[in-house]
Order: structure tokens, then C-alpha cells, then sequence
């Protein structure tokens, strides 16, 4: 049955980059210090934004496929993904800020309960969301390295939801990209998509999102 909005709904459970902080420069800023280290050479920001979403491993072995049109030997994305974590934790804060929308939105859902499930290592979102002060409006933070798996499976969303006493039938994921829809849809979830983060709009149309808004100051009116 198609859902109606605005429906009833207490747990909100939020991507991080490209949903509640604009991180691509910082992301990218670490991405080319570490392939300078290795003498090669930097990718333009649009293009490491495109390999952003599905957690460090994966954005490094996107690099190094773009950077030599093969897939790169396991050892050496092992020492990079090290090289770009040291410099992403110095960087991490140099440019990233919150997204349109998302003190507006917190403050009018200080009904909710929240967390935040992203594929980012879980000490760097919280170090980002500490440093943006908006960490303690957070029921519970996951990372990419929380539970065994991480988005698109189900399993840190159905974490979440343990941790803070909710069901399914409780819960909405917030997100920017099909990696959060398809995590979403397989918890059993109401899936919203925000547009401007590192997915596209008919990308999350194409997942098959049952709300898409274009900042989180909409989120609020749709859910009770």
C-alpha cells in the first residue's frame, strides 16, 4: 500500500556525508595528498565525490582504478587506505561543513529519537560530528566498522533500531544516495532521499525512494 504523509514516525536514522555534512573536499584533499606520497598523480574533487558512499576501502580501490585503468593489488590499496586515513584525520575538518537544513531540522525533530549509520570509519564521524557540535543530538553513531557490515546491507540500521529500543515500523533513513535506500528497503524501513549530497536525484529515484525532499529543513513536515 502507497505510504501517506505525513505519517507517524520516532526514530530518524541519517547518512553522514552528503547528508548531514558536506565532506567532499576534505575527502578529496586526503585522496591526493595520499596519491602525491605515492608520486601520482591528484584527481579533480567532482571526480573523487563520485567514488564517495560505500566506505574507505572502496573509494581507494575507485581511485586506483581511475588513476590506471586496472584494478590495483590488495597490498598496495592496504598501504594507501592507511596513508589516507593519517592524512583525512589531520584534514578532516578543514573545509567539511552541515548541509543546508540540518540545525533547523534537529530542532524541529527534538521529538525523535536519532542516530547516524555511516559507511565513514566509526571515529571519524564522530570526531566530525563533535567537532561540528551537533554529536550529543545523537542517540547512536556507526560507522563503517561498527558492525560486521555495513550499508547497503541492513544489519548497522537494524543495530541502530536495537540499540535504541525501536522497530522498523518506527523508523525512517535519511540519505543521499541508492546505498541508503537499499539498506533502508531491506530493513523494512521508510527511505528518504535528500538531493545535493554525493547521489543524484534520478539515482535515488531509480532505487526506488519512498520520499526525496531538497534540503533537511522539508524533512520535519512528513513524519509526526
Amino acid at each position: 500500500m502507497p505510504l501517506s504523509f505525513p505519517c507517524a514516525r520516532r526514530f530518524f536514522i541519517f547518512d553522514l556525508d552528503g547528508t548531514l555534512i558536506d565532506s567532499k573536499d576534505d575527502i578529496a584533499l586526503a585522496v591526493n595528498l595520499a596519491l602525491t606520497q605515492y608520486h601520482l598523480p591528484p584527481l579533480p574533487v567532482s571526480r573523487v565525490a563520485k567514488f564517495v558512499g560505500d566506505g574507505v576501502q572502496t573509494l581507494i580501490e575507485r581511485v586506483m582504478r581511475e588513476i590506471s585503468g586496472q584494478k590495483a593489488d590488495p597490498d598496495r590499496v592496504r598501504r594507501m587506505i592507511e596513508v589516507f586515513k593519517s592524512n583525512y584525520e589531520k584534514h578532516m575538518l578543514d573545509h567539511t561543513t552541515l548541509c543546508d537544513g540540518v540545525i533547523e531540522a534537529l530542532r524541529q525533530l527534538s521529538w525523535a529519537k536519532l542516530a547516524v549509520v555511516s559507511n565513514k570509519p566509526e571515529k571519524f564521524s564522530r570526531l566530525i560530528l563533535e567537532g561540528l557540535g551537533i554529536a550529543d543530538r545523537f542517540q547512536v553513531i556507526l560507522g563503517g566498522d561498527s558492525v560486521e557490515k555495513r550499508k547497503p546491507d541492513p544489519a548497522p540500521l537494524l543495530h541502530a533500531m536495537a540499540l535504541c529500543g525501536c522497530e522498523p515500523e518506527d523508523s525512517v533513513i535519511v540519505g543521499d544516495s541508492a546505498t541508503d535506500v537499499a539498506s533502508g528497503k531491506a530493513a523494512g524501513i521508510i527511505t528518504c532521499g535528500v538531493i545535493g549530497g554525493f547521489g543524484e536525484c534520478k539515482e535515488l529515484e531509480a532505487a526506488g525512494c519512498d520520499l526525496i525532499i531538497k534540503d533537511l529543513n522539508e524533512l520535519p513536515k512528513y513524519f509526526f
